[in-house]
C-alpha cells in the first residue's frame, strides 16, 4: 500500500439527529513533497492526475473505508456500511462521512473528534495501490521538474486503485514509503486516461 497526502479542507457538522458529519476532499493535480532530498539526492514530488481514483470510486460495490492515521483498527466510516459518500471531479475527490452517535461513545473517536476540534487533524491521506504494469502501462510518469537544472522528480500518478482516506496529523511519508515508489524518469509523453478508457480496464 502506497500513500499520499495533502494538507487542509475538512469540516465538521453536526446533524439534528445528533450525528456528526465529516466532510472533505483532497485536491487533484496539486504536488506534495515526499522528500526534501536529504537522504534521497533529490527532492521529489508527487501529483495525483485528476480522477486518478475513478476506477474504484465510480463502482459502488468496492468498498472504501475512511479511517485514522491509516489504520483499520480506527475507522470512522465506510462505504459499505452506507456512511461513506464520495463524489469525484476534475478538481477533486470529495467525501461526506457520516459519524454515528454509536461511533461518538468510542474512545479513539472521542480522542479524533478532541484533537480536530483542536486544530490538530490537518491532513488527508489516501491509501491506494498501482495497477499491475500488464494491466495499466501508463498509470504513472517520473519526470524532472526542470530538467536544465536538475532538480525535483515528479512523479504522477494518473490511475491507482484507492482502498482507503485517512484523516492525518499531517502527511508524512517515511523512506520505506518513498522508495516503494518508482522515481526512474520515463522520456514518453505523458497519457491521460479518460473515464471511459478507465471503465473498461479489469484490473484484478
Amino acid at each position: 500500500m502506497l500513500y499520499g497526502g495533502h494538507e487542509g479542507a475538512l469540516e465538521l457538522r453536526k446533524r439534528a439527529s445528533g450525528a456528526l458529519q465529516l466532510a472533505g476532499r483532497f485536491p487533484y493535480n496539486k504536488a506534495a513533497v515526499l522528500s526534501d532530498g536529504g537522504r534521497t539526492g533529490r527532492p521529489r514530488k508527487e501529483v495525483m492526475a485528476s480522477r486518478a481514483f475513478a476506477y474504484r470510486v465510480e463502482r459502488p460495490e468496492e468498498d472504501i473505508h475512511l479511517l485514522i492515521g491509516h489504520s483499520y483498527d480506527r475507522p470512522l466510516a465506510s462505504r459499505g456500511a452506507g456512511t461513506l459518500e464520495l463524489a469525484d471531479s476534475d478538481d477533486a475527490l470529495s467525501f461526506a462521512a457520516t459519524i454515528t452517535d454509536e461511533m461518538q461513545e468510542v474512545s479513539y473517536v472521542r480522542d479524533f473528534l478532541a484533537a480536530m476540534r483542536a486544530g490538530l487533524i490537518i491532513g488527508i491521506s489516501p491509501g491506494f495501490r498501482i495497477p499491475p504494469e500488464r494491466a495499466e502501462p501508463n498509470a504513472e510518469k517520473v519526470e524532472e521538474e526542470d530538467p536544465a537544472e536538475g532538480t525535483a522528480l515528479i512523479r504522477t500518478i494518473f490511475a491507482a486503485l484507492l482502498y482507503e482516506l485517512s484523516v492525518v496529523t499531517r502527511p508524512a511519508y517515511d523512506e520505506t514509503q518513498i522508495e516503494e515508489r518508482n522515481w526512474k524518469p520515463q522520456p514518453q509523453a505523458r497519457v491521460f486516461l479518460t473515464n471511459k478508457t478507465r471503465g473498461a480496464l479489469q484490473w484484478r
